[in-house]
């Protein structure tokens, strides 16, 4: 039977970005269920964080985040545009947060189609390794939906039907991020636990190997030819 690991995410969480690759391996190689739980970034989901930040938290922050994707062979940019529109300096959040909500509502809409995944691992991509400069632009994201299996079109025009649904699966997540034991982005909780930061990936690993983790078996010859 599959071991079942909840996974809370960002798209502005460069860290969520780094790991995701750890978490593919981890479904590919072993007996392993995702429930990909997308949330609201920090600056939308908690606000007061920034405003007691110290200041020597960001410049930090930027160098641990580059230095942790070149530790795992990954290319990395911060986005151009940010997702979040906030002040460099003074870390002021702005009210209007279109790129943010229009991200978090597709990832839910991709998650609802089974797609969760791979959509947020190619969106995550094109804002992260550096490859594109306005992401929000042309046809970047209908190509990401469509190396997922999705189409964009479909996906906005189901959250322009309904975006107050979509805003309160993603307040939902938010709140059950909290009810696992923590704020922040990655967290991964396994039978209750949480672990946060892509640097607990590991202790992950072991604490599910501890409660009987098992490779994956190989697909039917069948499936091979």
């Amino acid at each position: 039977m599959d071991l079942a690991v909840e996974v809370y995410w960002s798209f502005r969480s460069p860290y969520s970005y780094i790991v995701l690759p750890r978490i593919r391996t981890l479904c590919d190689e072993f007996c392993v269920t995702i429930d990909l739980r997308i949330v609201h970034p920090a600056a939308i989901r908690n606000p007061a964080y920034f405003a007691r930040m110290d200041p020597l938290a960001r410049p930090y922050f930027l160098k641990d985040s580059a230095r942790a994707a070149a530790f795992h062979d990954m290319p990395f940019r911060r986005p151009v545009p940010d997702p979040i529109n906030q002040d460099p300096t003074t870390l002021a959040i702005a009210a209007d947060q279109p790129h943010a909500r229009r991200l978090g509502r597709l990832g839910i809409a991709a998650t609802e189609r089974g797609r969760g995944f791979e959509f947020c691992s190619e969106v995550a991509a094109l804002l992260w390794d550096g490859s594109v400069t306005g992401w929000d632009q042309g046809t970047h994201l209908e190509e990401a939906a469509a190396r997922a299996g999705l189409s964009l079109a479909e996906l906005d025009a189901a959250i322009i039907a309904e975006p107050r649904r979509y805003e309160a699966s993603l307040a939902e997540n938010d709140r059950l991020l909290r009810a696992a034991g923590h704020w922040g982005v990655p967290t991964m909780v396994f039978e209750g636990e949480p672990f946060f930061g892509q640097d607990r990936f590991d202790l992950l690993l072991w604490r599910m190997k501890q409660r009987g983790l098992e490779p994956r078996p190989p697909p039917p010859l069948d499936e091979l030819r």
